[in-house]
């Protein structure tokens, strides 16, 4: 598949910070309990840098994790002088209310970080104790306020529901302190238990059920009235404070990934970094990327991405652009589930496509399977 001038460009970039003080008992991303960031990993993460960043200037900057707020400001500031910036680049850095305080995030918006991730998940405190989160709602609160005091005028709220002993009464209340706080976006995210995660081999209980967590996800599109909803998990209060890094990613756009394990798509192919951090440390960041029989199958790939990602936003697919980018005939190749959730309301049309109705987010992998 021929790729353009434009596809090529790479504009975007995630940092992995694979440490944090306490892994969550649900966390299953690959991360390690430590107290600070070594500074081997900062050492080998800055040379990672400086051997594939080919110096274009980035819209956005994503600090993940583990948790990016253990680092100190100075290692912050070092890692950002190897970047160049767009004029009104979105940098993201998240943050757990545990460990930063107002001089902290102070700090942190004068180095240009201009956009912070709190991971929340709820605010009550019994059900944060369950997850094994470090800070309570009252912290949680206090970390917003000092966002607020340092500068910031973007951030988001991570909140989770389908948690153990979460009750709707419980994730209503959640959602009536979130939907009054001073916050431009939030993101929701389903309990998913993976291998690697504390509650895999300790299976936490009383779970919500699969259609109590259905329940869940309604009554978040019907009480977050301050929000409109641009994704099947993310809110934003206006068009300006929508995700502008994951939207790349949901626009098949092209991202660097740093760090280890991190995972990144350039002109050769999705890639994954090294996942050992004993041979990261011996400066061995090379990557591993996807491969593909013939050119094909890359295309089948790609577009089986776009349409998924696409599906994802409630914009939906714009089946021009679709048509065009993989020469196919959008409304012909998928006619059958298209007819199919079209009649039984999970699907919607729009003015340049389709789009996912709430009902049909609720059921979008099993949709989403008939399409591939």
């Amino acid at each position: 598949m021929k790729k353009s001038k434009e596809e090529n460009c790479i504009n975007s970039a995630y940092i992995h910070v694979p440490f944090c003080l306490k892994k969550c008992a649900y966390c299953s991303f690959l991360s390690f309990e430590k107290k600070m960031v070594p500074k081997k990993y900062l050492y080998v993460l800055n040379m990672e840098i400086n051997k594939k960043y080919n110096g274009e200037k980035l819209k956005t900057l994503y600090f993940g994790g583990g948790t990016p707020s253990i680092l100190s400001i100075s290692q912050v500031a070092t890692i950002l002088k190897n970047f160049n910036f767009e004029k009104d680049a979105e940098i993201t850095f998240e943050v757990n209310p545990k460990t930063v305080d107002l001089a902290y995030l102070t700090e942190l918006r004068m180095l240009g970080v201009n956009r912070l991730s709190i991971g929340v998940q709820s605010f009550n405190d019994e059900i944060l104790s369950k997850i094994k989160r470090m800070h309570n709602s009252a912290c949680a609160l206090d970390t917003i306020k000092m966002a607020h005091k340092a500068g910031f005028d973007n951030i988001s709220i991570d909140l989770m529901y389908g948690l153990p002993a979460q009750t709707m009464k419980i994730w209503a209340e959640t959602l009536n302190v979130a939907n009054n706080l001073p916050v431009q976006h939030i993101s929701l995210y389903g309990l998913k238990i993976d291998s690697g995660s504390k509650f895999y081999n300790n299976m936490p209980k009383n779970l919500p059920t699969l259609d109590e967590q259905a329940d869940m996800y309604e009554l978040a599109i019907e009480k977050l009235t301050k929000f409109k909803q641009y994704e099947i998990s993310n809110f934003a209060i206006s068009e300006d404070f929508q995700g502008k890094h994951n939207l790349n990613y949901w626009n098949l756009g092209k991202y660097y990934a740093f760090g280890l394990g991190a995972s990144g798509f350039s002109e050769l192919g999705r890639y994954q970094n090294q996942q050992s951090l004993d041979v990261y440390c011996k400066l061995d960041f090379e990557s591993e990327y996807e491969e593909f029989e013939s050119p094909e199958e890359e295309k089948e790939v790609r577009l089986n991405e776009a349409v998924m990602l696409a599906f994802r936003l409630v914009s939906g697919v714009d089946k021009a652009l679709i048509n065009a980018k993989f020469n196919i005939d959008f409304d012909r190749k998928y006619a059958k589930p298209l007819k199919k959730y079209l009649e039984t309301g999970h699907i919607k049309e729009t003015k340049k496509g389709y789009a996912f109705t709430t009902k049909g987010f609720l059921l979008s992998n099993n949709i989403l399977s008939e399409f591939i």
